[in-house]
């Protein structure tokens, strides 16, 4: 039993090719000068998160190991490639490896940086023996260009749904899921989406429905660094 971090590194981040001449995948554009995925690392290292799988391209995956393992020698950090991109829960899926019964997965997308530590106040070892989902939320005035939830008096998690046109609330999911290790089985639960993806908002409702999903909403910023502008962000918010 642990606590095991998984990144989703595997996109090609096609909105940020030839920023600053990139032709690399998104994750080691550099963000102020450090790697994006060694920015990250270095932020949930902070949180108090030792061990690491990184979910790469295999077009990218001998330099991010080189670039991680060199910067981070004493962390554990593991690989996996995700050959074929099907979706957020597919990239999760790659870490199965290395998760073992009763460890606890942080998973993060590789472009997501937090003002705060969001899992600090959290009582991980009680997750661990109840287990279930934790998901993370911010209210923003756009609602319809995100996730979104719904979420009981309790912090209980009734509903998600993905860019909804008509939002049932102005919580917005980001990019920063705690789940049990039973996870990677409920991934195989999953059907393809009608883009052909495994979604891990399917996932989500697979705990929904368990009644075993709750929220943390947090007020720090929160910063998706998708494109170029918001680059340009996060440099600003880290220095």
């Amino acid at each position: 039993m642990g606590i095991k971090c998984v990144i989703a590194a595997g996109g090609l981040g096609t909105r940020l090719q030839g920023f600053r001449d990139n032709d690399k995948t998104k994750v080691l554009l550099e963000v102020n000068s450090i790697p994006m995925i060694n920015q990250q690392i270095n932020q949930l290292n902070q949180w108090g998160v030792e061990e690491f799988v990184i979910i790469t391209n295999p077009n990218f995956d001998s330099l991010i190991r080189e670039v991680t393992s060199q910067a981070f020698p004493d962390l554990i950090i593991k690989y996996s490639i995700q050959d074929n991109p099907k979706g957020i829960s597919h990239a999760l899926s790659k870490a199965e490896q290395y998760i073992r019964t009763g460890d606890t997965v942080i998973f993060v997308l590789g472009d997501n940086f937090f003002e705060e530590n969001l899992i600090k106040k959290l009582n991980l070892n009680k997750f661990s023996d109840e287990g279930g989902c934790i998901i993370f939320t911010t209210k923003v005035t756009n609602p319809n260009e995100f996730g979104v939830a719904s979420v009981d008096d309790l912090g209980n998690v009734t509903h998600i749904e993905e860019k909804p046109k008509q939002p049932k609330s102005n919580l917005a999911v980001v990019g920063l899921y705690i789940f049990d290790s039973l996870a990677m089985d409920n991934i195989k639960k999953l059907s393809p989406s009608s883009r052909g993806e495994y979604e891990i908002t399917d996932l989500i409702n697979i705990y929904i429905n368990e009644k075993k999903c709750t929220n943390v909403e947090f007020g720090g910023w929160w910063v998706d660094a998708g494109t170029p502008d918001r680059i340009i962000e996060l440099e600003n918010l880290l220095t």
